[in-house]
């Protein structure tokens, strides 16, 4: 949920402990007259107290710094003094992937590799980091009790009374997120039952460089099969597809995927309208989507299409979003057949495909 903008200018706490990376980015903020640096952090207790101290807008957050790392310094601020937090790292590759995506699950709002910023001249990704941070830093937070606790409550499972009589491959579930979208869909396919009986095709707006481990992250984390979608694959029962970056991604005739190297659709490949329109055509009444938290309209007109044929559709509700962008929007265009919390979304689905409890 967006706070209206004010013109004010943007207070950044930098965690980092690289003196040399936290100067990068430093000079690139302030290189923006409506930000402001209001301090650098070299460890995770630092970032911590500095946040309670300076209350800025927005947290840059390292993962790998002394003391305490960036997954920690996350859980005590979301939980104590929560603020926006943007994971900007170069451990991408590093052992610290898990951590990362484990940050958002406990608030974090994205993720960013900070190496394209750092090494060379990239402009394009200097402004794309100064966007986001404006972005992010009108996003309301609330806090997470649950950091305050060494053993994380999970979602429990959805149990099926009995498995239904139809085919998998006769329906599908889809769907479609951005900003917030990472633990919106942790949380959902947390608590979908083990035996779901349908394939799951999903796009997420995420950076590029960053979907591989977040297809890892879910897997380890979910009781379903996560893959990232291959051209001509058949979609089978109980497995997630996430679209591949920079390529759009349909569904065809007998559940195959197709995957193309088109245009951009109104700003994003994968764009969830185009995903969602083929789902439409090729499934009908036996599909059931999705729109969760994300900035911008990508997704509603496409489910739209899935409603007008006969389909099922859940938005997400503005309490729970991140940014209530999407799903406000497909709300508004008469797309949406229930608005529904994060953590009550996977109990929708349920009941939509009529697998009963």
């Amino acid at each position: 949920m967006f706070r209206q903008g004010d013109g004010k200018i943007i207070r950044v706490l930098i965690a980092e402990d690289s003196p040399v990376i936290a100067k990068v980015i430093s000079s690139l903020l302030m290189s923006d007259p409506q930000i402001q640096v209001a301090g650098i952090a070299r460890n995770g207790v630092e970032a911590v107290e500095m946040t309670k101290q300076l209350k800025p807008d927005i947290i840059t957050m390292d993962i790998h710094m002394p003391v305490m790392d960036g997954y920690e310094a996350t859980k005590q601020i979301m939980a104590y003094c929560p603020t926006p937090i943007l994971i900007a790292s170069a451990a991408v590759k590093a052992d610290g992937i898990d951590r990362m995506f484990r940050a958002v699950s406990y608030g974090a709002l994205d993720l960013l590799d900070i190496s394209d910023i750092v090494i060379g001249d990239n402009d394009v990704s200097g402004e794309k980091f100064i966007e986001n941070i404006k972005l992010l830093s009108r996003i309301k937070v609330v806090h997470h009790l649950l950091a305050k606790f060494e053993v994380r409550k999970d979602a429990p499972s959805i149990r099926l009374a009995a498995p239904p009589q139809d085919k998998g491959l006769e329906k599908i579930l889809a769907i479609v997120a951005s900003t917030g979208g990472p633990n919106a869909i942790y949380t959902i396919l947390k608590s979908l039952p083990q035996n779901f009986p349908y394939g799951v095709v999903l796009v997420q707006h995420i950076t590029s460089g960053f979907l591989e481990q977040f297809a890892n992250w879910l897997r380890t984390e979910s009781r379903l099969k996560v893959t990232i979608a291959q051209d001509n694959e058949v979609i089978k029962p109980g497995t997630v597809y996430l679209a591949p970056c920079d390529l759009q991604m349909r569904v065809a005739d007998h559940g195959v995927i197709k995957l193309a190297n088109e245009p951009l659709c109104e700003g994003h490949r994968p764009s969830g309208n185009v995903l969602l329109e083929s789902v439409a055509r090729v499934y009908g009444d036996n599909a059931v989507g999705v729109i969760l938290t994300g900035m911008g309209k990508d997704g509603a007109r496409g489910m739209k299409q899935v409603k007008v044929a006969g389909g099922k559709t859940i938005a997400q509700d503005e309490a729970s979003s991140i940014v209530f962008g999407m799903p406000k929007e497909a709300i508004e265009l008469g797309a949406a057949d229930r608005v529904a919390s994060l953590d009550n979304i996977a109990r929708e689905i349920v009941d939509m495909f009529k697998l009963g409890a």
